[in-house]
């Protein structure tokens, strides 16, 4: 029987899920969680074969837990499942310990693909990501500076890039307006900007947002 978790803050996604799952793999549980301090209660308690996370929940996102669902469970399996392009998300998710990165977009034959690969310990990769990564390992210049933003000082610029002010990302990303203003201030030193708007044009130069 293979167990399956998923996490995705929205009802009608997390239903859908379980339709393509229970017609897929028949016989399967299949639990879901609506945000991330519930996605990590449930992998702590239980044990999983998969998990299937959306990347943006409330409070701490899914790339914010990753990191230490992998460090006690290094070899549960964990597929990113969002609507950001894999331009702005994959490459991060990968190295954070995912097993794979889909685009909600995705067709269900693809997610159960996905699934079935990654239950065999491998990771999914679609042709596009792939090139990146070989694009990223042949590359010889510096960095972009985004990418040396961390993980949730990413998730802030792009709320700042977006056009959103610090109490609407506070409320978003459930955290107080003050700890917003910090990551501010970090993202604009790295990346030795001054305004909000020069964020959105970065962002929209390197086709972020």
């Amino acid at each position: 029987m293979v167990r399956i978790l998923i996490a995705d803050d929205h009802i009608v996604v997390r239903k859908g899920l379980r339709q393509i799952l229970m017609e897929s793999f028949p016989g399967s549980l299949i639990e879901d969680v609506c945000d991330g301090e519930e996605l990590l209660k449930k992998v702590f308690k239980d044990q999983w074969d998969v998990v299937i996370s959306d990347l943006s929940m409330p409070g701490r996102s899914g790339l914010e837990i990753l990191p230490q669902i992998k460090q006690s469970f290094p070899k549960l399996p964990i597929l990113i499942l969002s609507i950001h392009s894999e331009e702005q998300y994959a490459l991060r998710v990968l190295k954070a310990g995912a097993s794979g990165y889909l685009s909600k977009d995705a067709a269900p034959d693809e997610l159960v693909n996905a699934i079935h690969r990654v239950l065999l310990g491998k990771k999914y990769i679609t042709p596009a990501v792939a090139e990146k990564l070989a694009n990223t390992i042949n590359q010889d210049t510096e960095k972009p500076a985004f990418q040396y933003l961390s993980d949730r000082e990413f998730d802030v610029f792009k709320q700042l890039a977006s056009g959103k002010t610090v109490s609407e990302i506070a409320d978003i990303l459930s955290l107080s307006v003050t700890t917003v203003s910090t990551y501010r201030s970090r993202i604009m030193s790295k990346m030795m900007v001054k305004t909000n708007a020069d964020l959105t044009l970065y962002a929209v130069e390197h086709k972020l947002i």
